[in-house]
């Protein structure tokens, strides 16, 4: 929801995934809208459940064989509405990377990093012997990863899960993909190591162009490295902008009690820290009108019949509730 600047390089239109028979379905993702542009990283935020993660399924074509998708789906104006497994593979790797959330399992263990590298090389860019070595020497070295030449004659099991995923990164950047889907990349690391691994992940959008949907659970994370934040719930947006502003004036229930869960510097030692209270509901398990409305301090009856739309407040903010924070 951009009306000005570069066109964006991913527009989603009303995406909805859904499971089962089609006369009692179970419903993931209920109508997702949004723009991705070039450079730029976009957060999706929302607990466990909330349909972030069948959101970068259904780009990457890998949702299940029993998912049903509808919507629309524009990568540089190709839709891939209907593109079969082989249109799927010449897309994956080579215009939308992955990187996943355990780089242990994305790795295969049986084969040295120079071997997977070579391999996506030969196979997106037709590259091989010397050429192929520099560019995945360079890729490695781009990532934050010294000794380039040695780590290529390594196997994933004698390098830490930092490195591991810095090479799932460097992988995932060979076929040089104009979208990057990080799926909740830290979850693996410790807390220094996801600072560092976050920090490059916003360095390499900005140097490379390459437009990245950073897919996480956790609000305070993307902070200083997301340029935009998208909170979903229930498999529908309930709030979207910018991100200094969602931090500076969130107005949706349950972006402020996402934050309002973090701790801060001022906490107190041993005190008891905000929480969120209730349970977020599994897909099919969605209560009528807003999905939020069973947890929320703020519902009114109409909550419980209706759901809000998603409205404009300001020229990069947007929220979907009917009884918001004070704007």
């Amino acid at each position: 929801m951009n009306s000005a600047g570069p066109a964006p390089v991913l527009r989603v239109t009303g995406l909805q995934v859904s499971y089962g028979p089609a006369n009692r379905s179970t419903d993931a993702v209920r109508g997702l809208d949004f723009e991705l542009y070039p450079g730029e990283v976009l957060a999706v935020v929302g607990e466990s459940g909330s349909g972030k993660s069948q959101t970068a399924l259904a780009l990457l074509g890998l949702l299940g064989p029993g998912a049903r998708r509808r919507g629309s789906m524009l990568l540089e104006e190709q839709s891939l509405d209907e593109l079969d497994e082989a249109g799927w593979t010449r897309v994956r790797g080579r215009r939308i990377g992955l990187v996943s959330q355990d780089p242990g399992q994305a790795l295969n263990p049986y084969l040295s990093i120079g071997k997977q590298m070579l391999e996506m090389l030969r196979s997106h860019q037709g590259l091989r012997g010397g050429e192929a070595s520099g560019q995945a020497e360079s890729m490695l070295r781009a990532v934050g990863l010294t000794d380039a030449p040695v780590l290529l004659g390594k196997y994933p099991h004698e390098l830490s899960g930092g490195m591991q995923q810095r090479v799932v990164m460097a992988l995932a950047l060979l076929g040089k993909p104009v979208v990057l889907v990080a799926d909740e990349p830290t979850t693996a690391l410790d807390v220094t190591t996801q600072s560092q691994v976050l920090a490059l992940i916003a360095t390499l959008a900005r140097q490379s162009g390459t437009a990245v949907l950073l897919i996480t659970h956790d609000l305070a994370v993307v902070r200083g490295v997301a340029d935009r934040v998208l909170v979903m719930y229930g498999g529908r947006v309930l709030e979207q902008g910018r991100t200094e502003e969602l931090f500076a004036a969130a107005v949706h229930p349950y972006t402020a009690g996402l934050m309002a869960c973090a701790p801060g510097l001022d906490s107190t030692p041993g005190s008891a820290l905000p929480s969120l209270q209730g349970q977020a509901p599994g897909a099919g398990d969605w209560p009528q009108g807003c999905p939020f409305h069973p947890r929320c301090p703020r519902r009114l009856e109409k909550c419980e019949t209706s759901m809000p739309a998603l409205e404009q407040i300001s020229a990069s903010h947007w929220r979907a509730c009917f009884n918001p924070e004070a704007e």
